[in-house]
């Protein structure tokens, strides 16, 4: 279950640095235990960023939702339990030569990592409860 996002706190954290906004995922995916992307019936959505195969996550089910439009216009916000996450999709992501553009903002901005990278930050964050 996501947490409760007011408006004022959605916009402002929109306005992070991409370093800001990475923190901040890592920070409310290990207290809330999710990572959100868009899917539709044909599975996960990806993009493509410098010929690099790429899936957006986002903290909350809001932020995903906003990026629902256009081409990803049937696509709806879905989660994946951090314990998944970490027991699977690293694994299969880095197979599969997919990054990770975490937490973009609106004007399509985010910092780019390989999956390794985000698992090594979510289990430091776990370390540290």
């Amino acid at each position: 279950m996501s947490y409760s996002l007011s408006h004022k706190d959605h916009l402002a954290t929109l306005k992070l640095s991409n370093h800001q906004r990475f923190q901040h995922f890592v920070d409310k995916v290990v207290k809330h235990g999710e990572i959100w992307s868009l899917a539709n019936d044909e599975g996960w959505v990806t993009l493509t960023s410098d010929g690099d195969n790429c899936l957006p996550v986002w903290p909350h089910p809001d932020y995903a939702a906003e990026w629902a439009t256009g081409d990803w216009e049937d696509c709806t916000p879905k989660a994946v339990e951090l314990d998944v996450w970490l027991s699977r999709w690293t694994k299969g992501l880095t197979e599969d030569e997919t990054w990770l553009v975490v937490f973009p903002n609106l004007k399509e901005e985010a910092l780019m990592v390989e999956p390794v990278e985000l698992e090594e930050a979510l289990r430091e964050a776990l370390d540290e409860l």
